[in-house]
């Protein structure tokens, strides 16, 4: 780890800039400094107006405030974009540790970092062109930034003008990486730079995933440069968890951040990304700039391993109907058409260990193409009514729907539901009592745990088994069977099917209930000790559902392994439930399943249905063996 000192004497930038001023530009500190009120910019109103917002003022303040200067000197993290000399937008990363930036009065701030001289393309268009250590003058060229402190989840953006700057050398005695044992380079490109802030705005700590960062030297190395994303870069974007972008209008600049899970910026082919814009403060800051001129500056940094990727393109927004066409289930986006992408390895001055991630992050939205459930649902409405809840757990119950007008679903099929007339209260900035509650739609599938029995014109029946799990679940668990509740279908869907081959054993791997696509299966199989066999990984607390289950499917019982796990209750509570499971032939483990337990089947096809967790270790034990499973996206 590097502690790197700060020296703040800023007063050559600050003379050499004065030398172009009648007046000093380091004594221009104002005696009482006063924020005027902001106007919103068109492309900003133009977006309040599209999605409705309410008539509020800008928050923006006209000056450096003090809550900017505490960030700024003590953020470990500066985004920082500003236009090359196409008027290009592009992003960089700076810092990884505080205090690498100062107040040095009259609302100017002086930031003085270890860079990547060479492919930085910030620096490079702020000092571009200039011998290490000579002098650049602002020359109005607009500047913004973004100070943020992930582990506390704050940030202040800022804007304003380049006052002068300088890229010069620093040599750091002894560099070496303690966790790779690699010599580092001893010398770094340092950057000074002076800037005189004109705005600045404390932003909300919404979508920001929680990194420690810790400062190191760049090996910058560039791997790729094009007019599109190569194999790297692809995957730097499929696995990040944030980034920063940069937006323009002819006299002010925006940089900003957007977080949620990894992936959530999908790739739509080498030269496209998208991703869904969640609800936010509403201000459309990025996006009404954008609205004015699409150009914008994106970069992914990956804290892990300090690659780094910088992207310029343009900018297509996404409003309702044209966001879901792209990816289902959201009402705004942004599709960025690439320009230009540099991918340079090492190339962040700091590394960051990931901790915890924003509890506002929503699932995942994939693409249509890529087979979004949301996108192929279709069809006349139908509604299901609830008319038998049974509680086989304390946390997994079982409810049985009516449909009128009759559903039609194969075995192992799901059945998707829309709660969102029922859940949904309108606009939440945030809500830290229920963040999970916001980005939701409120859609979700279930798979059908029972088995068809459709006849034309009938009335229809159909369980669902669930676990609570989240806000959908827990507003289900709390209706009644009485009360006449019904919820709208948005379709049916699913190929999730257990095949059995003649003379073969066929395992099944279940994880809690995730046993529920066999039960929907179960009357259509040849179940015998002989002929199948049911791995099932059961917290100790609900055993219960294994009793209740084999209850109503007996012929189970000897064809099936039970491995008890968790704390949550004594093994001394479940004795009685175990000692019921042996009599009935029941194989059970107190423990976690292991690949060893699955050797017998080693080489048939293994069908899955489990949380991620199992999921990857019961592929990793298939070593390359073939096993199938139904993944649901939302």
């Amino acid at each position: 780890m590097f502690n790197l000192d700060f020296d703040f004497d800023f007063s050559p930038l600050l003379q050499f800039a004065s030398n172009f001023s009648s007046v000093p530009l380091n004594t221009l500190i104002p005696i009482m400094a006063f924020s005027m009120a902001m106007p919103w910019n068109s492309g900003e109103e133009k977006m309040h107006h599209l999605l409705h917002v309410p008539e509020f003022d800008n928050p923006t303040s006209t000056m450096l405030t003090p809550q900017a200067v505490y960030m700024l000197q003590r953020a470990p993290l500066l985004a920082i974009g500003t236009l090359d000399s196409e008027g290009r937008p592009w992003t960089s990363v700076w810092g990884g540790q505080s205090g690498f930036s100062q107040p040095v009065g009259g609302g100017m701030v002086g930031t003085r970092t270890i860079v990547d001289g060479v492919h930085d393309p910030v620096v490079q268009a702020l000092t571009g062109g200039t011998e290490k250590g000579e002098m650049v003058r602002g020359e109005g060229k607009l500047l913004s930034g973004l100070a943020l402190d992930l582990m506390n989840r704050k940030r202040v953006k800022i804007f304003g003008l380049m006052v002068a700057g300088a890229l010069g050398e620093v040599t750091v005695e002894g560099a070496s990486d303690a966790e790779t044992s690699k010599d580092l380079p001893e010398k770094q490109d340092q950057l000074q730079l002076v800037y005189k802030v004109e705005q600045s705005l404390g932003n909300c700590p919404k979508y920001m995933n929680q990194y420690e960062l810790r400062p190191t030297l760049t090996t910058a190395k560039l791997v790729e440069k094009a007019d599109r994303l190569g194999e790297k870069a692809k995957e730097l974007v499929k696995r990040s968890d944030m980034f920063f972008l940069s937006s323009s209008t002819d006299e002010d600049m925006d940089t900003n951040h957007r977080g949620g899970p990894p992936g959530f910026v999908r790739v739509i082919s080498d030269t496209e990304i998208v991703y869904p814009e969640y609800s936010g403060n509403r201000l459309y800051q990025t996006l009404g700039n954008l609205q004015i001129n699409p150009r914008v500056g994106i970069t992914f940094p990956d804290y892990e391993t300090g690659d780094i990727l910088y992207v310029t393109g343009e900018a297509e927004i996404l409003v309702l109907d044209d966001a879901a066409k792209v990816l289902p289930g959201s009402n705004l986006a942004l599709k960025i058409k690439i320009a230009e992408a540099r991918l340079v390895e090492g190339g962040l001055p700091f590394r960051g260990e990931r901790k915890g991630p924003s509890p506002y992050n929503p699932l995942v939205r994939t693409l249509v193409t890529e087979g979004n459930i949301k996108g192929s649902l279709s069809g006349p409405q139908k509604f299901a009514r609830l008319i038998k809840k049974t509680k086989l757990t304390p946390t997994i119950s079982r409810f049985t729907f009516s449909v009128s007008k009759g559903i039609n679903y194969a075995p192992g099929q799901w059945v998707a539901l829309d709660f969102s007339k029922d859940m949904y209260y309108g606009y939440s900035h945030m809500r830290d009592d229920d963040p999970q509650s916001l980005n939701d739609d409120f859609v979700r599938t279930f798979t059908i745990s029972s088995t068809p029995t459709f006849a034309e014109g009938n009335e229809t029946e159909f369980d669902i088994t669930i676990r609570k799990v989240g806000p959908v679940t827990s507003y289900l668990l709390k209706q009644n069977d009485r009360a006449g509740f019904e919820i709208p279908i948005l379709g049916v869907g699913g190929e999730f099917k257990i095949e059995q081959e003649p003379g073969k054993l066929t395992p099944f791997i279940a994880g809690g209930v995730g046993i529920t696509p066999l039960l929907g299966q179960i009357q259509s199989l040849d179940i015998t000790p002989e002929t199948f066999k049911l791995y099932w990984t059961v917290r100790k607390a609900d055993i219960e559902l294994v009793i209740k289950i084999l209850e109503q499917y007996p012929q189970l019982a000897k064809c099936t392994e039970i491995f008890l796990t968790g704390t949550s209750m004594p093994l001394s509570g479940t004795e009685s439930s175990v000692k019921v499971l042996a009599e009935q032939g029941v194989g059970v483990w107190k423990r976690r399943m292991e690949g060893k337990d699955l050797e017998e089947v080693k080489g048939q096809a293994w069908f899955l249905c489990a949380g991620r967790g199992l999921r990857k270790s019961v592929v990793e034990w298939a070593e390359g063996g073939k096993v199938l499973f139904e993944d649901f996206d939302y």
